[in-house]
């Protein structure tokens, strides 16, 4: 049974009009050329859009191809803490979840809008979240997907964390925990949805966490690359904007 607010727009997120252009095979090749420059300024101890808007300008890039690059690429530094901090596994565990920003990476995989491969192995995609959320006819199947991948890695609970300042999380919190309940003895882990106001602190703080928030992967004590399970669990294919 569809749920009620999310046929209210047919919007297909993390998509605009002319990103076929902007990220067709000749304009990803620039890209990746323009990465290698900010990767480099970056471990130089340039700041990341410092290094991207100067970059950017070089390559004549649009807003949307500098922002893939810089939710795409991070100094050595960052790369070698992040994969010491990554699980192979999280059998048995309680996961925390980073709510919106793993619902929204799920309906953007399942609008088929763009997706792109990370340096440090996550996936990540380009919709913003600016304290606005209107959930989408592919929410639903958004949440589960994630519950059925939770359920494939064995996980022992969920917590999942909405934030409070956004709008409409108390809808999708309702809707997570609705198609939890229609699933059944399918998905039999425990969870927990809660509207808190400051998700990412709140993350540093955890183990098992599920995000690709680059900042909360830097501080948080352990993390586990689901997004890049589902991905491949549905075949997904992926951009990349770096070599």
């Amino acid at each position: 049974m569809p749920h009620a607010e999310t046929t209210k727009t047919n919007a297909k997120r993390g998509y605009l009009p002319d990103d076929d252009k902007k990220f067709s095979p000749q304009a990803l090749a620039t890209m990746q050329t323009a990465s290698r420059h900010v990767f480099y300024l970056i471990n130089e101890g340039y700041d990341i859009k410092t290094a991207s808007t100067f970059v950017g300008n070089h390559f004549k890039l649009s807003e949307r191809q500098r922002l893939a690059i810089v939710r795409s690429i991070a100094t050595a530094e960052q790369l070698n803490v992040r994969k010491a901090k990554e699980l192979t596994s999280v059998a048995g565990a309680d996961v925390w979840i980073d709510g919106f920003n793993t619902i929204i990476t799920l309906e953007v995989m399942l609008s088929n809008s763009m997706l792109f491969s990370c340096m440090d192995g996550t996936i990540r995609d380009l919709a913003a979240l600016r304290g606005t959320y209107r959930m989408i006819p592919e929410t639903a199947e958004a949440a589960q997907v994630l519950f059925e991948q939770l359920t494939v890695q064995g996980v022992a609970s969920a917590h999942i964390l909405l934030d409070e300042p956004v709008s409409n999380s108390g809808r999708l919190k309702s809707l997570l925990a609705d198609v939890k309940e229609e699933l059944g003895t399918t998905c039999p882990f425990d969870l927990d949805i809660q509207i808190i106001k400051e998700v990412d602190r709140t993350l540093w703080e955890k183990a098992n966490v599920i995000t690709a928030d680059a900042i909360i992967l830097d501080h948080c004590v352990s993390w586990f690359n689901l997004m890049a399970r589902c991905a491949e669990r549905r075949t997904v294919k992926t951009l990349k904007v770096w070599e």
